[in-house]
């Protein structure tokens, strides 16, 4: 008798064969549909159907071929077994970017976020996710190390929070110093305009929390190559309430930016 892992390697090893019982689960199919639906050739699903018959996984009605209860709790078994292994590989060369306290966080409630990796012929993909949540947003917050993330798109950041973008950023007081002392033109109008708040606190994480409307963002810092590796958004309702409580104890315990502050 075949064990469990000779079973899994049985279906797995040819997609049609996942495809196919999915299919069967959904509902009773011809083999001419099967056909279309995998792509696979006459003999193949022919020889296909009858291993699945083999199991008990499937029965024939008439023309059309439809998955058992034996059958339908594989399929489902199989496809959930899928998404886990997708959302692991989608999240694999990021994970090491996620906060160490958002350990409590479910990996399924990642399991649905936009990861944007920079590549080589494409440094700033991150960053350009970024600006394209930024454009969609009324409400900004952010808490962390946000130079490498904000200066890329600093023209446009500024001419956002004057346009009216209701703008927070908790920020240590060194890059506050830097973004000030190197940009002072720049910085005028949008603290002058009333839209933007800032924050100093000396112990912000390494990661950038970046809060929009309706989405959340982690961006995942390089100090090696000083840019952004990789920002990964969600609207997770368990991450969003994560965001919320994180933002809010770093808010708590900052102070504002005064010349003093960073001078």
């Amino acid at each position: 008798m075949n064990s469990a892992l000779d079973e899994i390697a049985f279906l797995t090893r040819s997609e049609h064969r996942v495809t196919a019982l999915v299919a069967l689960a959904e509902r009773p199919r011809s083999r001419a549909d099967l056909r279309e639906t995998t792509g696979a050739s006459s003999s193949t699903i022919g020889r296909t159907l009858r291993e699945f018959e083999d199991r008990q996984w499937i029965t024939k009605r008439g023309a059309l071929y439809e998955a058992t209860r034996l059958g339908a709790f594989v399929a489902s078994s199989v496809t959930e077994l899928l998404g886990r292994i997708e959302t692991e590989r989608k999240l694999r060369d990021v994970w090491h970017w996620f906060p160490i306290e958002a350990d409590r966080l479910s990996i399924e409630a990642v399991s649905d976020a936009v990861v944007t990796v920079a590549e080589v012929d494409d440094p700033y993909r991150p960053v350009n996710r970024f600006v394209s949540l930024l454009r969609e947003t009324e409400r900004f917050r952010f808490a962390g190390f946000e130079l490498a993330l904000l200066e890329p798109c600093k023209d446009e950041f500024r001419r956002r929070i004057v346009d009216g973008l209701e703008t927070e950023i908790i920020d240590p007081p060194n890059a506050a110093g830097y973004v000030l002392s190197t940009y002072p033109e720049h910085c005028a109008d949008p603290l002058e305009s009333g839209n933007l708040t800032v924050l100093l606190h000396d112990d912000l994480p390494t990661y950038g929390l970046c809060l929009f409307d309706d989405r959340i963002a982690i961006s995942g810092y390089d100090p090696e190559s000083g840019t952004v590796r990789a920002l990964i958004d969600t609207d997770a309702p368990e991450v969003c309430e994560w965001a919320e409580s994180t933002y809010e104890s770093y808010r708590r315990a900052a102070r504002p930016l005064t010349v003093e502050a960073v001078a």
